[in-house]
């Protein structure tokens, strides 16, 4: 399969946000992500990604012992009418920008996934995509999604991932080869996970010559205790903008579609990719 190969025409400003937000209060963290959209909004982003679970937050005893008023609820064509994500819509309709924010969502069917919601310029809210790639004890509480999605904003396609998903080569690759120039992943990395935080979104950067943007949980209570570093990466895996370990931030950035050509120009790797590895493998003494 060989990616389209159209580029977008003009750059797009997203935003990429790191926050602290608190376990169960759905209602509060929507208004504390209305003021993120907002401030984004200000700096003249265009998309705005927060972090994964953010309207529930990423605490596992919480989401086990509440899942009534911890989930938002889908109906059968994904879109949700929650009430309590009102502000959220207000936000991204007075700012201009779409809001990408991480949800336990619950689905007509029964499932309950980690999604990410997509809430657009006129405030409709809907699942725009389900974590594939569950983590540890995830398992034991959500179920995981079954196909990949790209958002398009403009003339931009920008795949969705959640957190785990980054750390499958597959999951960033099938999005280049849906054509995407850009992965929006909101994710929720733990203290002590520096560094594969900081290496696997520049490298589903650079293997597929697409932007990255990464957003992360901050903060919270040991063992639940996040650790920033939210951040935007060019084609090549380079930072154009990256937070702290600790404390709230918005941090903006501009994706050139010129920055993409000249990558893909001068790095092939989608281009150039075999369609399969051949056949069996030989091995051979030492």
């Amino acid at each position: 399969m060989t990616p389209p190969r159209t580029l977008p025409s003009s750059p797009l400003t997203v935003a990429t946000v790191q926050a602290t937000p608190t376990p169960g209060d759905v209602a509060g963290n929507a208004v504390a992500g209305a003021d993120l959209v907002r401030r984004a909004g200000e700096q003249g982003a265009r998309v705005v990604v927060l972090p994964e679970l953010f309207l529930c937050a990423y605490h596992p005893p919480t989401l086990a012992a509440d899942p009534a008023g911890t989930d938002v609820a889908a109906d059968p064509a994904g879109m949700v009418a929650d009430p309590r994500l009102d502000p959220l819509r207000a936000a991204a309709r007075e700012a201009g920008v779409t809001a990408l924010v991480g949800a336990a969502a619950r689905h007509p069917d029964g499932r309950r996934t980690i999604a990410a919601l997509v809430i657009d310029r006129s405030g409709e809210v809907r699942v725009g995509y389900d974590k594939q790639q569950l983590w540890g004890d995830e398992r034991d509480l959500f179920t995981p999604g079954d196909r990949g999605a790209t958002l398009l904003v403009d003339d931009w396609r920008l795949g969705l991932g959640i957190c785990y998903d980054g750390c499958f080569p597959e999951h960033g690759r099938a999005a280049a080869l849906d054509g995407a120039h850009g992965y929006l992943c909101p994710s929720g990395y733990l203290t002590g996970s520096e560094h594969r935080r900081d290496l696997y979104y520049a490298a589903r950067a650079l293997d597929n010559t697409m932007f990255v943007v990464f957003a992360n949980a901050v903060g919270g209570v040991d063992p639940w205790r996040f650790n920033g570093g939210a951040a935007v990466y060019d084609p090549e895996g380079r930072v154009l903008a990256r937070g702290a370990d600790d404390g709230t931030a918005v941090l903006v950035a501009t994706l050139d579609p010129a920055v993409l050509a000249s990558t893909r120009a001068a790095h092939s790797m989608l281009a150039d990719r075999l369609p399969d590895q051949g056949g069996p493998r030989a091995s051979m003494p030492g």
